[in-house]
């Protein structure tokens, strides 16, 4: 509970019956208002299936490709990973500084992070995964659509592990 003091007040919740901050201390939930409609939602379907195709095209969904950076042996998916980064920070710095608004003309808020040491277990974890299977979950369903079929274990383990890991939130330490 004392970690509620700690958060910015952007993060607080619009919905009280919805607050996962009060519950557990995490604050990842979703702040949007309005509701999108299902042609609305085609967007994101459009977005998803175009960022697959530049994700197939690039190589980021090659295993091989995981395994050089794992190995150090190129320097391909440290370039995409440090772009990323690059345009994740410029986006979020023109986003405070100019009071960007969304499509629909919410603001967008942007909670302070404060670190927890279960951060670098759950990276730990996450990169050890990444690793082992050359998967992380942005590329799962570009390699499944690329025709990788035994991704599909995969994306199941993915999908049972963040289960486990909702079940489980509120007796974690956070």
């Amino acid at each position: 509970m004392e970690k509620i003091q700690q958060h910015s007040p952007l993060s607080e919740p619009v919905d009280a019956e919805f607050d996962n901050i009060r519950i557990d201390g995490c604050d990842g939930a979703n702040r949007q208002q309005s509701v999108e409609s299902f042609t609305g939602n085609l967007k994101y379907l459009l977005v998803g299936v175009i960022f697959g195709i530049v994700f197939v095209k690039a190589e980021i969904v090659s295993w091989f490709r995981i395994q050089e950076m794992f190995r150090f042996d190129s320097f391909h998916m440290y370039g995409v990973i440090g772009s990323a980064v690059a345009v994740g920070l410029v986006s979020i710095w023109l986003i405070k500084r100019f009071n960007i608004k969304t499509i629909s003309g919410e603001t967008v808020s942007i909670a302070d992070k404060v670190f927890d040491q279960g951060q670098i277990y759950g990276g730990l974890l996450f990169g050890i995964g990444w690793a082992i299977t050359g998967a992380c979950p942005g590329p799962l369903f570009a390699q499944i659509g690329a025709g990788y079929l035994a991704v599909a274990v995969t994306l199941l383990s993915a999908i049972a592990g963040t289960w486990v890991y909702g079940y489980v939130r509120a007796k974690l330490p956070h």
